[in-house]
């Protein structure tokens, strides 16, 4: 497995290093050491979800052919309501045909899934002075030494020799990254998704799953992750969450709340500016009037 994953591993490191190196035209090489590793840890949360864009895009774009297909989905359901697999044959027909996937609000975390393992097989590396990738050496040494508002950002909550402020530190991020997961599928939820029957409803069950599920694993889990991958994860939610208040408020999904709050601040605002917009009207001109005024021919004066 290890040599397997050697090539991600190399990535991550690279990654981080590179940052890391790059940080030290602006905080000088030999200072600000662990500010540095924290903030090539974040340069690497960014780097990630900008090759991640067009996986959002298609998560979006597969989320809302799903709300389309809600009519189609509750007919099949309502035909096949005595058979669940023939029900489970033409929901996958449905899908197929409509080239959309309701698993497609999982992708971006599945995608990061390797990433966040890599990340946490190098940190580890790091404490246990186990070298991955190109971080070994003088760059192995400081990278032990950094560390994050007193925290080891190679250490756990677990691990064996973890000061009391690492255990601050990591419950703190812990609590972030839970609460950042629930506001964020909560902000979807709220705001971004049309108003449908809760009952017997595919998408929407899977979104209070998602919602309530994910916080109590991650918070369960964090006690595991060292202080650096708590970063990183930390950091990708607040990113999830501005990327999807964004599109929300932007490009909202028809029939969601959001989309009706557009529709009615767009409403308002042409209400209370009825003269530009009949300014507007009467200035418009059709092509055709302009080449009819052009054709017309002269009078001829007496």
């Amino acid at each position: 497995m290890g040599t397997i994953l050697n090539p991600l591993y190399f990535a991550v490191s690279w990654v981080i290093v590179t940052f890391h190196s790059l940080l030290g035209y602006v905080f000088g090489k030999n200072s600000h050491g662990s500010i540095k590793w924290s903030l090539a840890i974040i340069g690497l949360v960014v780097l990630i979800r900008i090759i991640l864009i067009p996986l959002f895009v298609k998560q979006i774009k597969s989320q809302r052919a799903l709300t389309a297909l809600q009519p189609h989905m509750k007919e099949i359901q309502k035909k096949y309501k005595d058979d669940r697999q023939k029900q489970s044959e033409e929901m996958m027909k449905l899908y197929k045909e409509h080239k959309t996937n309701p698993l497609a609000s999982c992708f971006p975390i599945l995608a990061q899934a390797p990433i966040f393992f890599a990340l946490f097989t190098v940190l580890n590396g790091i404490a246990r002075n186990h070298p991955h990738g190109v971080l070994k050496g003088d760059l192995l040494t400081s990278a032990q030494q950094a560390k994050f508002f007193g925290a080891d950002l190679s250490s756990s909550f677990l691990s064996a020799h973890t000061n009391t402020q690492t255990k601050i530190v990591t419950v703190l991020l812990i609590v972030f990254m839970s609460a950042t997961t629930f506001t964020t599928q909560r902000q979807l939820m709220v705001k971004g998704m049309p108003k449908m029957d809760s009952s017997n409803n595919m998408m929407l069950q899977q979104q209070k799953i998602m919602l309530y599920v994910f916080p109590v694993i991650f918070a369960i889990s964090g006690v595991n992750f060292p202080v650096g991958v708590l970063i990183y994860w930390s950091t990708t939610n607040l990113w999830t969450f501005g990327q999807q208040f964004y599109v929300i408020k932007r490009n909202p999904t028809p029939g969601s709340p959001a989309y009706e709050e557009l529709q009615a601040k767009r409403a308002k605002k042409n209400d209370t500016n009825p003269d530009v917009q009949n300014d507007t009207n009467s200035t418009v001109i059709e092509p055709t009037q302009v080449k009819k005024q052009r054709n017309q021919p002269k009078r001829k004066r007496k």
